[in-house]
């Protein structure tokens, strides 16, 4: 990871590579895979050993031992169904990789903003308490030729107090988002993030609709839930096969000894050798019944939980769209408008303090007025990249490239 600068990139792509929950559902995908091999597979065939302490006494001599060898078939297309619900298993724990890693990315994406915001407030500070110190200085030197009243005085001390528990303030919510991020990396809590590079906030290129359709389309949880219905209709199918009988054929064989008789036969000591074959009896019709229901009820519960699904999602981009817009236009409102107003306020209270127009408290208010609004201003930007997250994390995609790109593509910010 650089130590200099970082970009929301430079943090996805390690921890694509380093984070465990990441890994967790890598591996937990590449399992349900194999899985499927293992479910689409014959039965093991079984051999079976017999060895008689008194052994049979048969015509052709004692039966010492016998053995059986048998392979059970299962009734035809019941493997190719149990292979269609694996397989779907495997399409679920695919989804559940892809949302493993967009959950990580989001999350990081968020917790790079928050950090954003905390660096950005802490150099506001800085410079706050800067000013005021030396206006401080100022009130104190009015105050020592009476041109000022002690009150100003003390304001001044107040302000500065609360400037310099803002920044312990901040110190303390930057070590614990460090330490989050960190945790999210695989990295030790303590060890140091750099500087952070921000690209300016690209707007969404979509229609409120046009992301409730995408979002139907791209979303891994109802993808899911897609691929569940298709799973319970499988296991249905499977469920129905599994009330026909099973099958097997075997080999036998029996080790003969030979016979203690005067006139043995002509083929006395011969061994015997044969073949077996056996069908299952499916004899208990209400459980097999039972079998079946729970299957069509499993059906029906994956059909609810796609549509419930959706409308859950539509309700929550709709509240993160609103709060995405508000922050824009706290932005602009902000940005271009309230922070140049109160700047000029400010510079006109230093004026008429200096010039014994008006108190020192009205430059005071001036200021702390200047104060709030950057804080405001950063906090707008911080949660519209916050905002933008988590619509994507609803949607699946990326909502301000044009071409259909991954979450991890647009971690670049």
């Amino acid at each position: 990871l650089p130590t200099e600068s970082v970009t929301i990139g430079d943090l996805v792509k390690y921890a694509y590579e380093n984070n465990p929950s990441i890994t967790e559902a890598r591996e937990n995908w590449r399992a349900a895979i194999e899985d499927v091999r293992v479910t689409e597979g014959y039965p093991d065939p079984q051999l079976k050993f017999n060895y008689f302490i008194d052994p049979i006494e048969t015509r052709l001599g004692p039966q010492d031992w016998n053995a059986t060898l048998t392979q059970k078939i299962p009734f035809p297309g019941r493997l190719s169904n149990a292979g269609e619900v694996a397989s779907a298993d495997s399409e679920i724990a695919k989804l559940q990789f892809d949302k493993s890693i967009r959950d990580v990315i989001v999350t990081i994406r968020e917790s790079f903003y928050e950090l954003y915001y905390i660096r950005n407030a802490k150099i506001i500070v800085q410079k706050n308490e800067k000013l005021l110190n030396h206006m401080r200085k100022v009130s104190e030197t009015e105050y020592a030729q009476n041109k000022a009243i002690l009150l100003d005085v003390v304001k001044a001390q107040s302000q500065i107090a609360q400037l310099k528990y803002d920044a312990l303030l901040l110190d303390d919510l930057e070590i614990t988002e460090i330490t989050k991020l960190n945790g999210l990396l695989d990295r030790f809590p303590d060890d140091p993030i750099g500087s952070f590079v921000v690209d300016e906030p690209r707007p969404i290129i979509f229609s409120l609709n046009e992301i409730y359709e995408m979002a139907k389309e791209y979303q891994q949880e109802i993808n899911m839930a897609k691929v569940g219905i298709k799973r319970a209709e499988a296991n249905a199918s499977y469920s129905r096969k599994k009330n026909y009988p099973d099958f097997s054929i075997g080999l036998f064989y029996a080790g003969i000894g030979d016979p203690d008789v005067e006139n043995p036969p002509d083929d006395a000591g011969r061994d015997a050798l044969g073949i077996s074959a056996g069908i299952t009896i499916p004899l208990w019709g209400g459980r097999n019944k039972s079998r079946v229901n729970k299957a069509l009820a499993n059906k029906r519960k994956s059909e609810a939980s796609h549509r419930r699904l959706i409308n859950e999602t539509q309700t929550k981009i709709r509240a993160n769209y609103f709060k995405l817009n508000n922050a824009d236009r706290l932005v602009r409102l902000y940005g271009e408008e309230l922070i140049p107003q109160s700047e000029r306020s400010m510079e006109m209270a230093e004026t008429w303090f200096r010039e014994g127009e008006s108190s020192f408290s009205d430059f005071i208010e001036a200021q702390s007025v200047w104060y709030n609004f950057h804080l405001t201003l950063i906090r707008a930007k911080a949660d519209y990249g916050k905002y933008l997250a988590k619509i994507e994390r609803l949607v699946g995609r990326s909502l301000t490239h044009e071409d259909i790109s991954s979450l991890e593509a647009n971690g670049e910010g």
